[in-house]
């Protein structure tokens, strides 16, 4: 454990049991948040490889046409 959490954790001591619940669940739902974040992020990753290739691929054929912002 950092000392920067150990220090978060001892004030958090010094609150009422109600604000340590409260804290408690802030923490927890951030930390489950990341994990669904990261789960998605990693499974987003063979989609965005796919779409990457197929990009590469049209414009090694000559699929592909250049086109500035203002042609969007």
């Amino acid at each position: 454990m950092t000392a920067l959490l150990e220090q978060a954790l001892a004030e958090l001591h010094k609150l009422p049991p109600d604000q340590q619940d409260a804290i408690a669940t802030l923490i927890l739902e951030e930390l489950t948040d990341e994990e669904k974040w990261n789960r998605a992020f990693d499974q987003s990753q063979d989609v965005l490889t796919r779409l990457a290739d197929k990009a590469r691929r049209e414009k090694r054929e000559g699929k592909v046409k250049p086109i500035g912002f203002d042609e969007l």
